[in-house]
């Protein structure tokens, strides 16, 4: 006599579908988060450029484009952390119009849902962002 398989393929295909299913869903999420975060950190450092290139001083163009970045930066849900973003000048003084400013920005994004047990490197995506702006040719020289 042949037992009676009903309800086999049921469990069949919701074990399949977890299996399947799950890690999807976590790569998903996960690029997601890379993908917002790299697109913040290319937009503060753009904005960072603008605002500079715009500061009636250095000292206030630091400021500025420290804020600018932060503000950008928490729209991506991303906190700033004033020493991953650098100012770079190409003439001194750095407002010298023709000039160009470059700001970088370099952090690291932890991966959703993994817990850090030990190194922080693990469980996380460096990602980097760079802008290049130029100082207005007819602007005045800033100090």
């Amino acid at each position: 006599m042949r037992e009676r398989d009903e309800g086999a393929a049921m469990v069949e295909f919701v074990l399949l579908a977890v299996v399947l299913v799950v890690p999807l869903c976590y790569v998903v999420l996960a690029v997601f988060n890379l993908q917002s975060a790299a697109f913040g950190a290319n937009a503060a450092t753009r904005e960072a450029a603008r605002v500079f290139v715009r500061a009636p001083s250095t000292a206030d163009g630091e400021r500025q484009a420290e804020a600018a970045a932060a503000l950008t930066l928490a729209d991506h849900g991303i906190d700033l952390d004033s020493s991953a973003l650098v100012l770079s000048c190409s003439a001194t003084p750095c407002l010298t119009p023709g000039a160009t400013v470059q700001v970088s920005y370099r952090s690291t994004v932890r991966l959703p849902f993994i817990p850090v047990l030990g190194s922080r490197e693990i469980a996380s995506v460096p990602i980097s962002a760079t802008h290049t702006q130029v100082v207005d040719e007819y602007s005045e020289i800033r100090p």
